[in-house]
């Protein structure tokens, strides 16, 4: 439930199409909690727009002329001059689209289908700003099963405890931190520190790019439930 004494999540919505972004800016500016900051065409005007208005949230599409929501990811989010970058959260038509997954990978903090309803958007936007992750385990791990696989090892410089292991398999199901507290009957604070390790020790950028690296290194296999 958003709390009206909050600040709005300040959103920028980056699409090439001009329906569908106006017609995103008129449904999610009509929801609680989200205040639509501007638009972009494409990936460069996404960029700056990003850096001018320094929104909390931009949704990102990924086909985009001139430089796609992949390439506008990685600039945003690698970007010296923006110490504090947005979160990005991923709108696709398809959920195997290749450049999903690279999205992830270079940061997006989650994706959303565009044929979903409005308010699941929105509530993507608004958890994306929490700072929690997007993550729908199904679609991920057949976006994940066609690239190649390496092993547990190939973790890069690692060294994850069983415990954390145990937390990154469990966050590769699409758990929330409360959950996964739940699922091992451990404190949430305990859970926050453990997702905290795992982070850094993956050299990820959050939740998302964790899961992402533990499928593509075989930590987590396609079809894994949890």
């Amino acid at each position: 439930m958003t709390d009206a004494a909050l600040p709005p999540v300040t959103l920028l919505i980056a699409d090439d199409d001009e329906v569908t972004r106006s017609g995103l800016r008129m449904l999610l500016a009509a929801q609680p909690g989200i205040a639509v900051v501007g638009e972009a065409a494409d990936g460069v005007e996404a960029v700056e727009q990003a850096r001018r208005l320094r929104p909390d949230v931009v949704l990102m599409d990924v086909r985009m002329p001139r430089l796609n929501g992949l390439e506008a990811t990685r600039q945003l989010l690698t970007s010296d001059d923006l110490p504090d970058p947005p979160k990005i959260v991923v709108i696709t038509t398809f959920e195997n689209d290749g450049y999903v997954t690279a999205a992830l990978s270079a940061g997006a903090s989650g994706f959303v289908l565009k044929r979903r309803p409005v308010r699941e958007i929105a509530e993507a936007v608004r958890v994306v700003a929490a700072g929690e992750a997007i993550l729908f385990p199904a679609a991920l791990r057949r976006m994940v099963a066609a690239r190649p696989l390496g092993s547990a090892a190939a973790l890069p410089n690692a060294a994850l405890t069983g415990r954390e292991e145990e937390v990154l398999r469990l966050m590769a199901t699409g758990r929330s931190n409360p959950e996964i507290a739940d699922s091992l009957t451990v404190s949430l604070e305990t859970v926050k520190t453990h997702v905290g390790n795992v982070l850094t020790k993956l050299g990820a950028q959050n939740r998302t790019h964790a899961v992402v690296i533990a499928y593509e290194s075989g930590l987590v296999v396609p079809g894994f439930a949890g």
